[in-house]
């Protein structure tokens, strides 16, 4: 049996295993941010009971071409981890995309269908048009 000697950087490199991998990936990543993103927009609007000065402050800051930048991320990762998610549901569940099979060697997932691989890149397209709707709203005119 072959071990995994790659550690983190064979964590950090997970297009070498596949699209659903990748899929499981950016759903753990997109995850993170988002939790990332909750705790700095507690922050930032708990920041209304110093007062209308600080509170101005904290907009100028949010108002900016990097914080345009990351509400645009913030977008993508939303749309994202919720298409993923309801994807996972229905393969979890069996329902129109075909049930996750036993593990055994050599493991051949009955999930993996094509059904399933267009489900991953559609919820990367969407992602990617929620970001770029985002972006000319928020960089439009």
């Amino acid at each position: 049996m072959k071990e995994n000697r790659e550690g983190i950087k064979g964590w950090l490199r997970p297009y070498k295993y596949g699209l659903p991998r990748f899929a499981y990936w950016l759903q753990r990543w997109t995850g993170v941010g988002l939790l990332v993103y909750f705790i700095a927009h507690v922050i930032e609007t708990s920041n209304i009971v110093n007062g209308k000065i600080a509170w101005d402050k904290m907009l100028e800051l949010t108002q900016t071409t990097q914080g345009h930048i990351i509400l645009t991320l913030v977008i993508g990762m939303c749309v994202f981890h919720a298409a993923n998610g309801v994807r996972l549901y229905f393969a979890e569940g069996g329902k129109g995309l075909g049930k996750a099979g036993r593990p055994e060697y050599p493991y051949n997932p009955l999930s993996l269908n094509n059904k399933m691989k267009a489900c991953i890149w559609v919820s990367i397209a969407l992602a990617a048009l929620a970001m770029m709707y985002g972006a000319s709203i928020l960089f439009g005119e």
